[in-house]
């Protein structure tokens, strides 16, 4: 079972990876047969070239991600983050608030992420 220090570190890897549009450091915190659930009741993506299409496309919009909350580990194989994906618009500021639940390999990989929010969750300035 991976350990709490090991879901810490890899999901600030990710936040940090996001952060600075490294596509690669992203899709290799991912096991090679992982799924990606973003939004959570969205056709899963599955295997890394579709993480990284989704990856791809995801930080094509120039979102930043900030941690609301500390990232939480279990007992068990699961971590999970709050955060607002944050993206400048012409308009201001919009941001999504979202909470990621994540689930580890033994070797500290990611093995599926789930990002959970709704509609109401969306925060996107008035287009004038």
């Amino acid at each position: 079972m991976p350990t709490e220090a090991q879901m810490k570190n890899a999901m600030q890897s990710y936040i940090d990876a996001f952060n600075r549009n490294d596509l690669d450091a992203v899709v290799a915190l991912y096991s090679d047969d992982a799924t990606v659930e973003d939004p959570y009741g969205t056709p899963a993506k599955s295997g890394k070239v579709q993480i990284e299409a989704f990856y791809r496309a995801s930080m094509a919009y120039g979102s930043v991600l900030r941690l609301s909350a500390p990232i939480r580990a279990s007992h068990g194989d699961a971590a999970a983050m709050a955060f607002d994906a944050v993206v400048t618009t012409p308009q201001g500021e919009g941001r999504v608030k979202v909470i990621d639940v994540m689930t580890f390999t033994e070797e500290g990989l990611i093995n599926s992420m789930r990002a959970y929010f709704g509609p109401g969750d969306i925060e996107m300035p008035e287009l004038t």
